[in-house]
C-alpha cells in the first residue's frame, strides 16, 4: 500500500497529492472533478467523477429483425450494468412484436416508458438505489424461492396439479427480482459511495452475487419439480407410492437444509452451516437408495421413469446449492475486519 503525506495549502487546507499513474489510468487532467466517499470505517474512497445517476443513459440500435428475446436481453445487460435511462432506436420501425417485448421487459424490470414512437423508444428505471437494502431484498427473493420448494413437494405430496401451476409461474418473479439485486451489487462496485446506503460492502459482493445466483437456481428447481408433476397429471400417471415416499423425504431433509443455509448466512451461524454441509453424504445415500427401489420396480412408462430422474436430480441440486451457501458462511466468517 502506497503512503502519502498531508501536507498543509494556506491557513486552513490538507491536502494529499493523487498518484500519477492512477490520473493517467482514469485519464484525468488539471480541472476534472474527482469524487470522495466517506465510508462506514471512516475511510475514504477516491474515484473518477461519473456524473449524476441521473446521466448514466444508453442508446441501443435495434435491426428491423432482430428477434424479441434478443431485445429483451440487451435491455436486461444495460440494465444490470446500472443505466438510468435505454433508448431504442429502430433503423426502420418497431414491429409489433418488438414493441411488445420492449414494454413487457421494461414492466419485469421496474421501468417506465417515458418517450416512444415509431422509430424511438426511452425507458427509464424507476429505483433509488440510495434507498434500497440489500439485505431485506434478499431476504423477500428467499421467501418467494423457499415458498415455492415447499409448494412443489406439498404439490407432488398431494398430487396437487393447481398448485404445481402456481409454482411454475412464480420462477419468472424471482428472476426479476434477482436481476433488481444485482443492479444494486453491481452500483456499489460502480460507485462506492453506495456502501453508505445500502448496507454492503465493496467485500461482500461477490458473496451476495454467488448467493443470489443460488436462491434463483433453487426457485429453478422448484419450478422444474413443478413442470414434472404437470407433466404426469398431463399423462394420467403417477409415481409409485414407495418411491414416492423417498422422494419426499429427500425433499423435506434438502428443503430445511436450504433454509436453513440462507438463515445461516445472515446470522453467521457457523456451525449451522457446518451442520448443512454435513446433511450432503446422507443426502446422496437416500438418491442411491432412491435409484436402487425405482430400478428394481422394473416402471417402464417413459413419463414416470423422465420424472422420477429428473425430480431426483433437482433435489440433489438443490442440495448442492445450501452447500455453496453454507461455505459462503464460513468463509465470511472469517472475514478481515
Amino acid at each position: 500500500m502506497e503512503q502519502r503525506k498531508i501536507i498543509s495549502l494556506g491557513r486552513s487546507s490538507l491536502v494529499i497529492s493523487l498518484p500519477k499513474h492512477w490520473v493517467e489510468l482514469n485519464e484525468l487532467k488539471q480541472g476534472d472533478r474527482v469524487s470522495v466517499a466517506v465510508q462506514r470505517d471512516r475511510s475514504l474512497v477516491i474515484f473518477p467523477g461519473r456524473g449524476r445517476r441521473e446521466d448514466r443513459k444508453i442508446t441501443l440500435h435495434i435491426d428491423p429483425d432482430e428477434k424479441a428475446a434478443s431485445i429483451a436481453r440487451k435491455v436486461i445487460a444495460c440494465y444490470l450494468n446500472g443505466y438510468f435511462g435505454i433508448r431504442l432506436t429502430s433503423k426502420k420501425i418497431f414491429t409489433v412484436a418488438q414493441q411488445s417485448a420492449i414494454r413487457d421487459i421494461s414492466r419485469k424490470l421496474y421501468m417506465r416508458i417515458m418517450e416512444s414512437n415509431a422509430k424511438n423508444i426511452y425507458i427509464q428505471t424507476l429505483i433509488d438505489e440510495t434507498k434500497a437494502s440489500i439485505d431485506t431484498a434478499v431476504r423477500r427473493v428467499h421467501a418467494i424461492a423457499v415458498s415455492m420448494y415447499r409448494d412443489a413437494l406439498n404439490s407432488l405430496r398431494n398430487r396437487d396439479v393447481a398448485l404445481a401451476k402456481v409454482v411454475y409461474s412464480l420462477d419468472n418473479d424471482v428472476d426479476y427480482f434477482s436481476f433488481f439485486i444485482l443492479r444494486l451489487i453491481r452500483s456499489v462496485i460502480l460507485n462506492p459511495e453506495l456502501t453508505n446506503y445500502i448496507g454492503l460492502e465493496l467485500i461482500d459482493c461477490p458473496d451476495y452475487q454467488t448467493l443470489v445466483h443460488r436462491i434463483e437456481q433453487v426457485a429453478d428447481r422448484a419450478a422444474n419439480i413443478a413442470k414434472c408433476i404437470i407433466m404426469l397429471e398431463g399423462a394420467r400417471q403417477g409415481i409409485p407410492d414407495s418411491i414416492l415416499e423417498l422422494i419426499l423425504k429427500a425433499g423435506d431433509e434438502v428443503f430445511n437444509a436450504y433454509d436453513s443455509a440462507v438463515k445461516a448466512f445472515f446470522s453467521k451461524d457457523v456451525a449451522e452451516a457446518n451442520k448443512v454441509i454435513e446433511l450432503q453424504e446422507r443426502i446422496i445415500r437416500l438418491d442411491q437408495k432412491i435409484a436402487s427401489k425405482f430400478f428394481l420396480s422394473k416402471t417402464k412408462e417413459v413419463t414416470v421413469c423422465c420424472s422420477v430422474c429428473s425430480i431426483r436430480d433437482n433435489i440433489r441440486e438443490t442440495m448442492e446449492h445450501a452447500v455453496d451457501i453454507a461455505d459462503l458462511t464460513i468463509d465470511r466468517s472469517y472475514k478481515a475486519t
